[in-house]
């Protein structure tokens, strides 16, 4: 598997796609599916990650797989087309707010898709030199 790293500036066109750069597109494959996250934005699997997460989900019990139903339930498979973007459904769109600017960010087994704006702010608390040193404290680094 591939680690997913960096982060890219890009604007939705006006029909909801986005454009994904080169190095994303060598990290991430030509079909990705793009969900849900955790946080007001969208995750982006490869293929590969993506059928990694089902199998851990297929290996819960099934009272506990339930809990996965929104992000199966919005999930959606895209192909890249020929200049290298991908096409958000509407519902996508929506949930995460991303209207214009979206800031695409590596997150390691995934991409996330964020408005900008939430991105900066969420950016500016993570990255503070006392947040880092809490997390590399808690993850024994």
């Amino acid at each position: 598997m591939k680690t997913v790293t960096g982060e890219y500036q890009h604007a939705l066109d006006n029909k909801g796609r986005i454009f994904i750069p080169a190095r994303l597109r060598e990290e991430l494959g030509q079909a990705v599916f793009i969900t849900l996250s955790m946080d007001r934005c969208l995750s982006v699997y490869s293929k590969e990650n993506w059928d990694s997460l089902t199998e851990k989900v297929n290996a819960l019990p099934y009272v506990r797989q339930r809990k996965m139903r929104p992000l199966f339930a919005y999930a959606v498979r895209c192909d890249l087309d020929a200049q290298g973007r991908v096409l958000l459904p509407q519902n996508l769109r929506d949930w995460a707010g991303l209207t214009k600017n979206v800031t695409i960010v590596g997150c390691n087994n995934h991409a996330e898709l964020w408005n900008s704006d939430s991105w900066r702010a969420v950016f500016e608390a993570e990255t503070a030199p006392e947040n880092i040193a809490a997390v590399l404290e808690e993850l024994e680094f």
